[in-house]
């Protein structure tokens, strides 16, 4: 997972933008609920978060936000087919063993769904491994021995994946740091955000 604070989450934005007032959102891997609290105020949504750190689903509640303490492994059995208008999971996605089948439920529970996650194909990321050393940043902030991550894959990797199982790739942005890229993403860009759909 990604640990960056509200003020540097550039990804909250773009996310904004794709949802319409008072939508229905689920969002898996919830933190401790800040997206949905800026959904909730901006854009006035009926949201849910799915959290599996004790302590974040603590402060969830505390911050008055609706949490299941659910593990995602274990898939989105308890939602019904389009429950909601968009499901999100952001800077998570890469954190999660069951890639395929997760990606399936977001879109089996959700309309549309947004994910966003580090882009490993990122040249920074490339010159570190070219020097021998796994990369180490902002937006890749841990070390090889304790990274949560368990997924090490490329924006191509991605749209690949999406080409294979049918699933639409309705927009894309690509950020380095707060600079959005258009040139050669895959190269350029640290974190990718992109809306899906159903094939």
């Amino acid at each position: 997972m990604v640990n960056l604070t509200h003020d540097s989450r550039f990804d909250y934005n773009i996310i904004t933008r794709w949802i319409s007032a008072g939508e229905r959102v689920l969002d898996l891997g919830c933190g401790d609920g800040q997206l949905l609290a800026h959904l909730a105020s901006e854009r006035q949504v009926k949201g849910y978060g799915i959290e599996r750190d004790v302590q974040h689903v603590i402060n969830c509640i505390a911050n008055g936000i609706n949490v299941l303490q659910i593990d995602l492994e274990q898939g989105l059995a308890g939602f019904e087919d389009a429950q909601f208008d968009h499901v999100i999971m952001s800077l998570s996605l890469q954190a999660v063993h069951n890639t395929d089948g997760i990606l399936s439920e977001m879109l089996r529970v959700g309309r549309e769904a947004v994910v966003s996650f580090p882009n490993f194909g990122y040249w920074r990321h490339r010159v570190s491994i070219a020097e021998g050393h796994m990369p180490v940043s902002d937006i890749l902030p841990y070390e090889w021995y304790n990274t949560p991550n368990v997924r090490f894959f490329t924006m191509a990797d991605f749209e690949l994946l999406c080409q294979k199982r049918g699933i639409k790739v309705l927009e894309r942005v690509a950020f380095d740091e707060d600079r959005e890229i258009t040139t050669d993403p895959n190269n350029y860009a640290s974190v990718a955000i992109y809306r899906l759909g159903r094939g």
